[in-house]
Order: structure tokens, then sequence, then C-alpha cells
């Protein structure tokens, strides 16, 4: 059986994350998906608008999705050695950066490949929660101007 594996905080979930969950899920018989945990993402200087428990239950709803872990901290290569995945699948808008350069080294040590799948252009997490800001001061301006 080969298994894959790949991580996110799959915030606001959109056809970015389903486009890379499908694509996955094509090249092995299971995929089992890890779910950064709140406390990561907060780590990490975010905040999750959709609480860990929530954006869990929307993957593990994915067709693609055989399993999902909680992702607790950014140690992919040792998730994947526990899993025993055979691939790390991530976007390819991390192809050629130092940091993942030097996952490619210690996952290729380990007899795991990391496959880039094509980043889906026009649409992100981050984008979602700029228009959604932007809506929220525009009504907060608006109610500000009727009183």
């Amino acid at each position: 059986m080969i298994i894959g594996y790949t991580a996110g905080v799959f915030d606001l979930f959109h056809i970015g994350h389903l486009n890379l969950l499908r694509n996955a899920k094509s090249m092995v018989d299971k995929l089992v998906v890890g779910v950064t945990v709140d406390e990561l993402v907060k780590y990490k200087g975010k905040k999750a608008m959709i609480p860990y428990a929530d954006r869990a239950e929307i993957v593990r709803s994915c067709k693609y999705v055989d399993a999902v872990v909680p992702q607790y901290d950014m140690d992919k290569l040792s998730m994947c050695q526990k899993l025993g995945a055979s691939y790390m699948f991530v976007g390819d808008d991390w192809h050629n950066t130092t940091k993942w350069n030097k996952y490619e080294e210690e996952f290729a040590k380990a007899g795991i490949k990391i496959v880039y799948f094509p980043y889906t252009q026009g649409i992100s997490s981050t984008q979602i929660h700029k228009a959604l800001s932007a809506v929220r001061n525009k009504k907060s301006q608006d109610l500000r101007d009727l009183s």
C-alpha cells in the first residue's frame, strides 16, 4: 500500500485545497492529511477563523482523504515516517525555497519523495481573509455613518 501525506491549516477550505488533495490522492492508495491545531496556528503568528475540530471534519469529509491527523508541530518528516508515507505533497509555491530545499535532502535520506503540485492561482485563505476583513470594515463604517 502506497501512503501519502500532506499538511496544512485548511482554514476557509477552497478550491486550491481541493486540487491539492485530489492530485495527491491520484498518486497513492491512502492519503493522510495533517490539519494544524489551533495552538500551532497561533505559534505561527496567525489565527484560524474556523476552529481545529471543524477544519479537521471538513477535510475528513473530502472524498480524497482517507484519514486526518492533528499537526501539533512543523516536523513533517517525523509524521511521514510514523505513518509509513512514501510521499509528502505540497504546493509548488514552496518549490526551490531554502526551507523546502533542505526538507528535500532530509526526506530523500529517509526514502520519502516530496511532490510539488501547481499552486491554484487567484485563490488563497489569505486572500479570502482580506476580502472578509474589507467587507466587515465596510459594514462597520456604514453602521457608523447611519448613527
